[in-house]
């Protein structure tokens, strides 16, 4: 068993099936929004970012490419090392093993965070977002690329999937912390069918992931999501 740095909130999908995940990975937004929205709030080029809860590395040489420095911290120590393997040739990565509530980081020293659908979910999440604002430079920005429940096919299978969950109090909870919201439309895009199902049972229970396949023709899904963001 991987070794998972003390109270990290597990993430079923990646840590059970990172190669399912890879392909996820490649299949979302192919059109470039994420990264435009991010950029408008805060450019990274000759930055230090973190990119918390990194995963395999996916995201650390996009941001490589223009960073003086990138760390990735990742509280399962199995994916991180994947990570380590995929950036060993890239002499400004780093990546630690860690959890959000407790990163292995100096005080500001990170101008840009970067977090995608890991760990930061709303409420419950307070101890992360403090260890945020004690690592980010005065100057720095963080922003967090959370599902939006509220509209799109994938918001509704969402919905669906989490009955439970609340998109007002979430949106209440990042708008009493400061955080601004940018609503943005991006797209799952898919090489086959195969793919699609295989990401779809990874992300769902079987049934209703068979059934979302059964519902839904072609290679794309519209993606509805949040990015959360706020300046130091």
């Amino acid at each position: 068993m991987a070794e998972i740095a003390p109270g990290a909130v597990p993430s079923p999908n990646i840590w059970n099936s990172p190669r399912v995940y890879e392909v996820e990975n490649r299949a979302v937004d192919p059109d470039g929004v994420l990264e435009a929205a991010m950029r408008a709030v805060r450019p990274w080029r000759g930055s230090t970012v973190l990119d918390l809860g990194c995963g395999t590395g996916f995201h650390l040489p996009f941001f490589a490419e223009e960073a003086d420095r990138v760390i990735g911290v990742e509280p399962h120590a199995g994916l991180a090392a994947t990570a380590r393997r995929r950036v060993r040739d890239l002499p400004n990565v780093t990546v630690r093993v860690g959890a959000a509530q407790a990163l292995p980081l100096p005080d500001a020293s990170v101008d840009v965070v970067h977090v995608r659908w890991a760990y930061f979910f709303g409420p419950g999440c307070e101890p992360g977002l403090a260890e945020l604002d004690r690592v980010v430079r005065r100057g720095g920005a963080i922003m967090i690329i959370d599902n939006d429940a509220t509209r799109s096919t994938f918001g509704g299978w969402f919905r669906r999937g989490l009955p439970k969950y609340d998109p007002g109090a979430v949106e209440r909870f990042w708008t009493r912390r400061g955080y601004h919201r940018e609503p943005l439309m991006i797209r799952w895009s898919f090489q086959n069918r195969s793919d699609l199902a295989d990401v779809l049972r990874i992300e769902f229970p079987r049934g209703l992931a068979d059934a979302f396949l059964r519902e839904h023709e072609g290679l794309d899904v519209d993606y509805a999501v949040n990015l959360w963001w706020r300046r130091a």
